[in-house]
């Protein structure tokens, strides 16, 4: 772990590193273009070609796609502890998402027109739910579920095998609960240009969703415009911005749930108590010794975990918003004044009894966020992603008539002057 305390030198230096944006490498992005020229080129074979590669996996064209009838097994065969995890899951995750869907409105304007907006699921959307170390059975949740809820008819769900052609039937279950309508054992770059392309095998989706390692996001980047995407999710992360009523042993648990993740995750503690800070380090310590994932948590303990000192929490805020992180877990006695300081977290967890793993699981919001600093610009997954917004504008002879002296001044000095007659026409007559 990287300790910073306010004293040592190179404080100023580490605290403008945090200020990031999400980049991917010239290596990962020669990589992604090859995979999406193939997969444009020669569809399922080149796709089974990289599934083989990067996963090991032998598949054939007809060994791509999961029957449902797999899916049905794996929700009859599952656990009853588990099945009751998904389904309260589930509930909130869905009902979360329709209370955010946006509703068809219409209004009159100034020169009397109709004027509104209507919102469509889209037909078909993708869903990419990573393997990796980890099913990410949640992720489920957070992407299939919400578009179920979302109304659309298509969803479509891409997910990695292991070298044994399975899938985890704890995600397979989750799948049959939250509503996927195709699912393809499939992962990686190639599968997002899969979905974004088509093949012979996989129909193109008109919006691609999910999480991924940067091939992923690299590809989700590439694949835009061709479709929509949602965000650029990769590998997760946590910060915790702390006084001292932080408790350490708290504080700790959730910077080793997010190394866990292992990989290229970051976990990332600020303060400005150094009794806190102190104490904070011995819990990890002490903690990360009981845990089981030891080979996902070590590499990230190293290279991926800091812990800062700051002068002020105001000034801990001002590096939240730099570091813009796919969680913030905010504990402070002075919360309604640092909290309105946050603009660019995907999602706020508050106090000493708001773990991240609650909302990765269970609490409702999409837990499918913004990270490596795209919560600059990017929000997290919300239900109206999920819909196709389109206007509706609707006039007749007198608001036609008074629109007109307005379209004639613009296509004037635009040098348009059949905009201006094709409203001018209308009133003359």
């Amino acid at each position: 772990m990287k300790v910073i305390r306010t004293a040592d030198p190179d404080h100023a230096a580490f605290a403008a590193s945090l200020n990031r944006r999400a980049e991917a490498s010239e290596a990962v992005r020669e990589v992604v273009s090859t995979v999406i020229r193939a997969v444009r080129e020669r569809g399922d074979e080149a796709v089974l070609d990289f599934t083989a590669k990067f996963d090991g996996a032998q598949l054939t064209p007809a060994q791509m796609r999961i029957p449902q009838a797999r899916l049905d097994e794996a929700w009859d065969s599952a656990d009853a502890a588990l099945k009751a995890a998904l389904e309260a899951s589930h509930r909130n995750v869905a009902a979360f998402a329709k209370r955010s869907l946006r509703q068809d409105w219409s209004a009159v304007n100034e020169q009397g027109a109709t004027v509104g907006e209507v919102f469509h699921p889209f037909e078909r959307v993708g869903c990419y739910v990573p393997g990796g170390s980890a099913p990410l059975v949640s992720t489920v949740m957070m992407t299939v579920a919400i578009a179920a809820a979302a109304g659309v008819p298509e969803i479509v769900v891409c997910t990695p095998c292991g070298r044994d052609g399975t899938v985890n039937a704890g995600l397979l279950a989750a799948l049959k609960l939250a509503g996927a309508t195709e699912v393809y054992q499939i992962g990686g770059s190639q599968a997002i240009a899969a979905m974004a392309f088509g093949t012979q095998t996989i129909q193109p989706v008109a919006k691609i969703f999910g999480p991924g390692n940067s091939y992923v996001v690299e590809a989700k980047r590439q694949a835009f415009g061709v479709c929509a995407i949602d965000l650029l999710p990769g590998p997760s992360e946590v910060l915790i911005l702390a006084d001292a009523s932080g408790n350490p042993a708290f504080i700790a648990a959730d910077i080793l749930a997010q190394a866990e993740h292992g990989k290229d995750s970051m976990a990332g503690f600020i303060t400005d108590d150094a009794a806190l800070l102190d104490a904070v380090i011995a819990e990890v310590d002490q903690q990360s010794r009981t845990l089981s994932r030891q080979a996902q948590l070590g590499p990230v303990l190293e290279k991926g975990v800091f812990l800062m000192q700051v002068g002020t929490l105001e000034e801990g805020a001002r590096l939240v918003n730099d570091f813009a992180p796919e969680h913030l877990s905010l504990i402070t006695t002075r919360e309604e004044v640092i909290l309105p300081l946050i603009r660019t977290a995907g999602a706020i967890f508050l106090g000493n009894h708001s773990p991240v793993a609650v909302g990765d699981f269970l609490a409702g919001p999409s837990h499918t966020l913004p990270t490596g600093g795209s919560g600059k610009s990017f929000p997290g997954i919300t239900a109206d992603m999920f819909q196709r917004r389109t206007s509706i504008i609707r006039l007749d002879a007198a608001s036609c008539a008074k629109s007109e002296p307005v379209v004639r001044a613009f296509a004037a000095v635009e040098g348009l002057d059949a905009h201006g007659r094709s409203v001018a026409i209308r009133t003359e007559a």
